[in-house]
């Protein structure tokens, strides 16, 4: 059982992700991310590209931002705290997907809901969820857990499992890769629009991790001055 995210492996996986495709063992990234969040989106759009470049896989979990806020709600707007009232129901889809199904067809369902999220800008109400379960080959059925609270401490599970690699002072996504020594380097991000491709994409990659694993960095940050761009 991997230790950072409770899901069943056949063995820990080694190596660098600072090499091309081939060259070394692949490194298993876990993505923890909230499926209403564009920039998470975008930022797993970008991993699919460092997949491509290097030898790099990636497991997807579910994190909350409604658990994230649920205690500073009164610095919020109204409009995001209506939003955060609608985020729960296609988190709680994500993570009975991934507990029944496993990490794979929780890629194939994010992916569904993303394009239909971000890039068509459909609300993921009960009918968008059914049609992205359907088009991921996953029981249409499994929307019904939207409504349900049965599947909430699993939720709260997975969402500290990748919370508490970094701290309660961040967003989605968290991304997190075994270190030198076994112990995992995380971080919040990278926050990026447009996405770089390709070579580009292994590059910022690459960067990524250097500083990631570099003992004693904490933040480095710039204002935003586009909004998540989905091309």
């Amino acid at each position: 059982m991997d230790p950072v995210t409770g899901w069943e492996t056949e063995a820990s996986l080694g190596g660098t992700s600072g090499v091309g495709p081939g060259e070394g063992e692949p490194v298993t990234a876990d993505f923890w991310f909230d499926p209403a969040c564009p920039w998470a989106w975008v930022t797993s759009r970008w991993m699919k590209q460092v997949e491509t470049v290097r030898p790099v896989r990636v497991r997807w979990n579910v994190m909350s931002l409604a658990v994230l806020n649920e205690d500073r709600l009164e610095e919020l707007s109204e409009d995001y705290r209506r939003s955060l009232r609608e985020a729960p129901g296609p988190v709680r889809v994500c993570v009975a997907v991934a507990a029944d199904h496993g990490p794979e067809a929780l890629d194939r369902l994010y992916t569904e809901l993303g394009n239909r999220r971000h890039g068509e800008g459909r609300k993921l109400d009960r009918d968008t969820v059914r049609e992205a379960l359907k088009a991921a080959g996953l029981p249409v059925e499994l929307a019904d857990e939207a409504d349900s609270t049965d599947r909430d401490e699993e939720v709260r599970a997975s969402h500290d499992r990748g919370i508490g690699l970094v701290g309660q002072d961040v967003g989605t996504p968290v991304i997190a890769v075994p270190g030198p020594e076994g112990e995992p380097v995380a971080f919040f991000g990278p926050v990026v629009t447009p996405m770089p491709r390709g070579e580009a994409a292994g590059r910022l990659w690459d960067g990524v991790l250097l500083v990631a694993g570099t003992p004693g960095f904490y933040e480095l940050k710039r204002s935003r001055t586009e909004r998540p761009r989905i091309d």
